[in-house]
């Protein structure tokens, strides 16, 4: 157990990082925000889901695996992760010529299973969520000798992470916030090493999903606590509970932990997709979200971290129709009429005068609450926005249409 006495990582451990992963880990760019004026600026955003395998954590599982003996390396590494530690586990072990094994959910994404494979890895599916596969891996290595490379909760791991902060410092020297997503806290806990050591009067703060959100109440007790239940959209920060070694570091160098809703998060995503042209999965998008809908106030210049990229395109496509949904530009509802010609050519043809464009339409006649001679339209409709949206729902109502809106797209 880590108690309050627990030593820190250092900054210079950091620096020792950084070193050792020169001339593998990319130095990400560092962009300027578009699509977030309600946001005091300047915002930038470093971009870690353009980093090798697609997210930060290859930096962590590469200093981690390569500060072991050439005889631990020769017995392999295991890992457990829903994907990005997974995939950076399965690049660095290759890179250092260690055979790795990496455990995954079994309703962990499809493309993140295939790239970890396709990274050389060999994947086993265990159970529903991270916790199973972190109880497969520890079993699995004592069982083996091979080495637990744990996804957050381990010094050499903190301080891989903590280089992303070394880059911000460079490329944004006049930064007054760092945002980042925390999970675990791996990536928090070394960008605030670096940030404390180097800029103390840098605010550090990290984002949560607030439906896995395990550190705030963790911060409230003084201790890692455990959530009874989680679930979120961001798997890569659904984690429910905070490492014992990252805990104290978020304790004492991080400024504050705020969370944000699923909808936040895939806001941000379409945000980002739309204005940005950037691709980045829900868990690398919380700290944008978290500006985005104004749970944090940052005092800028602000960076935030884009810490992963590797996204389910289902998923993708799922969250942008929902987005658009929430944002009035795409509606799904359904209208009960008469089941007479010329009524839905009527219904269409003012829907096309307003603007709308239907994506589809789907005739229901047989309902148990129909009347005889009734029929119920659903269609998809792409509309220009909020205030369209309703206009057009308006002009629907106003002829005698009964509407009823389905999903997201409810006005």
């Amino acid at each position: 157990m880590i108690t309050s006495m627990t030593s820190l990582v250092t900054v210079d451990e950091v620096f020792a990082a950084r070193k050792a992963l020169s001339g593998f880990a990319r130095v990400t760019p560092m962009e300027p925000s578009r699509g977030m004026d309600s946001v005091p600026g300047p915002v930038y955003f470093k971009c870690e889901n353009l980093q090798r395998a697609g997210s930060y954590k290859v930096r962590g599982a590469y200093v981690r695996i390569s500060r072991l003996s050439k005889a631990e390396r020769a017995r392999g590494v295991v890992a457990a992760s829903a994907g990005n530690h997974a995939q950076g586990v399965a690049v660095a072990a290759a890179e250092l010529g260690a055979a790795a094994t990496v455990f995954m959910p079994s309703g962990a994404p499809l493309p993140k299973v295939a790239a970890t494979r396709g990274y050389g890895a060999r994947v086993e599916l265990v159970g529903s969520t991270v916790e199973d596969c972190l109880a497969a891996a520890r079993e699995h290595s004592e069982a083996t000798g091979a080495v637990f490379i744990h996804p957050f909760d381990h010094p050499d791991v903190i301080a891989g992470q903590g280089t992303v902060a070394c880059e911000i410092f460079e490329q944004c020297p006049e930064v007054k916030t760092i945002v980042a997503g925390v999970g675990g806290g791996g990536l928090i806990s070394g960008i605030g090493v670096a940030a404390k050591a180097l800029r103390p009067e840098v605010k550090v703060i990290g984002v949560q999903a607030e439906q896995a959100a395990a550190m705030p109440p963790s911060l409230r007790a003084g201790r890692p606590v455990r959530l009874s239940s989680y679930a979120t959209i961001a798997d890569g920060i659904k984690v429910g509970r905070p490492g014992e070694v990252t805990f104290p570091h978020v304790r004492d160098l991080v400024d504050d932990v705020v969370t944000v809703s699923e909808e936040d998060i895939t806001q941000a995503v379409l945000v980002l997709l739309e204005r940005n042209k950037l691709l980045v999965e829900p868990a690398g998008v919380v700290g944008a979200a978290a500006l985005l809908s104004g749970v944090l106030a940052a005092e800028p210049p602000t960076v935030v971290v884009l810490s992963g990229g590797n996204i389910d395109p289902l998923l993708l496509l799922r969250l942008i129709e929902h987005g658009l949904a929430a944002s009035g530009r795409f509606l799904r509802f359904t209208v009960r009429c008469s089941d007479v010609p010329g009524v839905l050519a009527s219904m269409l043809g003012l829907i096309a005068e307003r603007g709308g464009n239907v994506i589809d339409v789907m005739h229901q006649r047989y309902d148990r609450g129909h009347y005889v001679g009734e029929v119920t339209v659903a269609l998809s409709v792409e509309t220009r926005g909020d205030d369209h949206a309703a206009h057009l729902l308006s002009a629907l109502k106003d002829a005698g249409y009964a509407v009823t809106m389905q999903g997201s797209g409810a006005h």
